[in-house]
């Protein structure tokens, strides 16, 4: 197990000194220009990066970022879909878990959703991807549309069905506007914009307490789909 892992690590070395403009098979680089490429699109948007800035972030060259991913446009939708895909596999894990123990309550809905994305927030590469997936929202629709519902969209479905079955006397037209106001509400709340910093007197709030972030989050959301 330690030759074979010491070899990877030597490949990985090779393919950074070299410069190649083709893979030597090993998986770490690509997993390090998705890193790059999260943190940049995350500060600076699709237009406002570029595939140059992560080359020199990480050491390689263009040419071997377009072998793996074809375009910037790949790059993106693939450093998306690397979060993305998995937090929508645990919301529906999360999910399937209530459901086989019973009719779940709206708070218990809501807190398997919000579950997977918080937990991003304990690593700065995480907080990376909060930003990016906020800053998607902002991004021209011929950006947005296909990663998002590539990402997102079969589980939301699920989570719209589960709020209905909860929910009864909830409309279907009111349950979609009830679960894009919810996306929106955790967008902003989980994405560091220091909003509540700037906001309140100093010592009042406390930007590490994450639980006292899903509580707020929470309590505000299941009020909103528990109104008339």
């Amino acid at each position: 197990m330690k030759t074979t892992g010491t070899a990877s690590r030597t490949a990985t070395k090779r393919v950074k000194q070299r410069k190649p403009g083709r893979p030597e098979g090993t998986s770490a680089v690509r997993d390090e220009i998705m890193d790059a490429a999260e943190a940049q699109f995350a500060k600076l948007g699709y237009a406002g990066t570029t595939l140059r800035e992560i080359a020199a972030a990480t050491n390689v060259t263009q040419a071997l970022i377009s072998y793996y991913f074809g375009s910037k446009y790949g790059l993106f939708e693939e450093t998306f879909l690397r979060r993305g895909q998995l937090i929508s596999k645990q919301r529906v894990d999360l999910l399937e878990a209530l459901l086989d123990k019973g009719k779940p309550t709206v708070r218990e809905i809501v807190h398997a959703f919000l579950s997977p994305t918080l937990a991003l927030r304990s690593t700065p590469q995480g907080r990376s991807f909060l930003r990016l997936q906020a800053r998607l929202h902002t991004e021209p629709p011929e950006i947005s549309y296909k990663v998002r519902t590539d990402a997102y969209g079969s589980s939301t479905q699920r989570y719209v069905e589960a709020f209905r079955l909860a929910l009864p006397q909830l409309g279907e037209l009111d349950a979609y506007w009830r679960v894009t106001l919810m996306v929106g509400t955790y967008l902003y709340a989980f994405s560091d914009t220091h909003r509540m910093e700037e906001m309140t007197p100093k010592g009042l709030y406390d930007a590490e307490d994450t639980e006292a972030l899903i509580d707020q989050v929470t309590r505000f959301v299941v009020g909103g789909f528990q109104a008339p």
